[in-house]
């Protein structure tokens, strides 16, 4: 097996102490003396026994459109009641945090225009990401800019102040130490962790959920009255060990036209609701005998959510004359009367034609797969499934095959998994790779299937290796078990080398050659001190990787002098 690499030497005929450990495969070595062999043993350790032990758990939903903390209402202030609050956020030009949510929105629709140009506010941000880094610089309303970072980190420090509010009012108590509190944060299951939302954030204390996985547990254990939709079965889905079923995470809420100011349907309409939010995230899971989830399938989908209805709802009306009715006389399917707007059906299925297609055609996509033969249910979550017009759709497409559910609170059941799984994160058993994930590494050089450009020499003239191999750790669609540890084992290329370094790639490839291919990324690295030099090449490196729900672990150790290293790498990707 070869052994990982370290960094790249530019030099790669003078690699001192400084450079890192090189490898041979299983049973070469040099001057005809076999080093010792490199191993890998995989161990899957049994899910701890142990719960959460503090003393709250709060979850954040941090959604695209609306943004949810438990179970409180929003708006009351406004004249509204919603199970969310808009997620949008205020600064001043000072560039100062002043407002957040339905607050936020008030305020800035408050202020005259000598202010609000010098403002900053963002409506909508979190779907900004999808496919970014966070670093980037996020666009406020009026085109000014801050960047993403800043206005994430200040909008979870809104939501955790208020977090803590809601526990004190609730409970009289209030939260002096912050080791009493477990806070986990949804995230979609689509995202890239180069988002940026997970880096540097590893702590026991804090818990990234995929939002279909929140989904899951939440509706896995519900009884059969906690669905609206085809519950023929009575059985919980925890109660079925192996039951297979398909999640549909439609990002969105479906508020009456009442509360959203702009819009006003006359009660004639047979469609009073209008959507916000962003993304769909697809997933498949196995129930398994301890109520565990197993994932089958690596999460798909797409920003097909509830804004594009709301988009296709606004575009065709974008108004330029001061006649209203005379505008509304050239609009097909909508007419204008006594001060309302009046929709067709048909219009207004035509705004959801966008949305409903990409979601269906991609189901079809994933149930049409072998391996999804197994699969009985499909479940519709997310405040987009609210929408009588989507779960039409999705009844049409597939209720012939499959059992169609959606639980009776499809805004919430996010949140209320998120906790679930904040008490016990090992409900979640395995994970689908979203990438291939690997390690840099050596082997001795063969002419006939390595690039010449790779051949090295090792400082004694008597070794030529190649460098810059891709050694795949885990492959992308491969099942990976949560808390699985894989250990190796590895030599130094050099006898007096006195450090290595372990450099860890991925690619959306299924393998890959070399680590400087085109569609490689570097995701991080761990430099192990090597100080003992006596044993020279013989020395050992222990290399172990434990993978965990949303990063894996990987800890480098010189047997030798004991000293080892640890590096976090997010393992959600995609």
């Amino acid at each position: 097996m070869e052994e990982a690499e370290s960094e790249k030497a530019k030099k790669p005929r003078e690699l001192g102490r400084e450079h890192a450990g090189r490898s041979w495969q299983e049973g070469e070595g040099e001057n005809g003396i076999p080093p010792v062999s490199a191993s890998k043993q995989t161990d899957a350790l049994s899910a701890p026994t142990s719960r959460c032990t503090s003393l709250f758990v709060v979850a954040i939903d941090f959604g695209t459109s609306y943004s949810q903390i438990r179970q409180v209402f929003w708006g009351v202030e406004h004249g509204l009641k919603t199970p969310k609050t808009p997620t949008c956020i205020l600064f001043n030009e000072k560039r100062e945090f002043r407002k957040f949510g339905y607050d936020a929105v008030m305020k800035y629709k408050s202020l005259p225009c000598s202010k609000a140009h010098k403002w900053y506010f963002f409506q909508n941000f979190k779907m900004n990401l999808y496919g970014m880094v966070c670093r980037t610089a996020l666009e406020a309303s009026n085109g000014k800019t801050l960047p993403a970072l800043t206005v994430f980190s200040k909008s979870l420090c809104y939501m955790k102040e208020h977090a803590l509010s809601t526990i004190q009012n609730a409970s009289f108590q209030t939260v002096y130490d912050h080791k009493e509190v477990t806070w986990v944060i949804t995230v979609p299951a689509i995202w890239s962790a180069a988002a940026g939302l997970i880096s540097d954030m590893f702590s026991e204390k804090l818990i990234i959920a995929l939002e279909p996985e929140a989904a899951s547990l939440w509706c896995k254990q519900l009884p059969q009255e906690g669905f609206m939709v085809d519950s023929s079965d009575n059985k919980k889905f925890e109660d079925s060990p192996g039951i297979q079923y398909i999640v549909v995470d439609c990002g969105g809420n479906i508020f009456p036209v009442q509360q959203v100011p702009c819009f006003f349907l006359t009660a004639n309409c047979v469609c009073v609701c209008v959507c916000v939010g962003g993304t769909t995230d697809i997933t498949v899971h196995e129930i398994q005998e301890n109520h565990y989830l197993k994932e089958l399938h690596k999460a798909s989908g797409g920003g097909w959510g509830g804004n594009t209805v709301d988009e296709n709802f606004k575009s065709p009306y974008r108004i330029t004359t001061n006649d209203i009715s005379h505008f509304f006389k050239k609009v097909k399917g909508a007419v204008w009367q006594d001060g309302t707007i009046m929709i067709t059906y048909e219009k207004m299925k035509s705004f959801f034609a966008y949305s409903t297609k990409k979601i269906i055609d991609t189901l079809k996509e994933i149930l049409h797969k072998p391996e999804m033969a197994k699969v009985q249910y499909v479940l519709l979550v997310g405040g987009f499934a609210s929408s009588v017009i989507l779960r039409d759709e999705i009844c049409e497409a597939f209720s012939k095959k499959y059992h169609i559910l959606c639980p009776i609170e499809t805004q919430a059941a996010i949140a209320k998994g998120a906790v679930l799984f904040g008490v016990n994160p090992q409900t979640v058993a395995s994970r689908v790779s979203a990438r291939t994930y690997g390690i840099a590494a050596t082997q001795k050089f063969d002419p006939a299937i390595h690039d010449l450009r790779k051949w090295r020499v090792s400082k004694s003239g008597d070794y030529v290796y190649c460098d810059d191999l891709f050694k795949k750790l885990v492959g992308i669609e491969e099942s990976v078990n949560i808390n699985e540890v894989a250990h190796f084992t590895f030599h130094p290329t050099e006898p007096d080398q006195t450090s290595v370094c372990f450099s860890f790639y991925c690619t959306e490839k299924q393998d890959a050659q070399y680590v400087d291919e085109e569609g490689l990324e570097l995701l991080g690295s761990c430099r192990v001190p090597m100080p003992d030099t006596k044993l020279g090449k013989k020395r050992q490196l222990k290399l172990e990787i434990k993978f965990g729900l949303t990063e894996f672990k990987a800890t480098g150790t010189d047997i030798t002098s004991n000293q080892s290293q640890t590096v976090m790498i997010d393992f959600l990707a995609v």
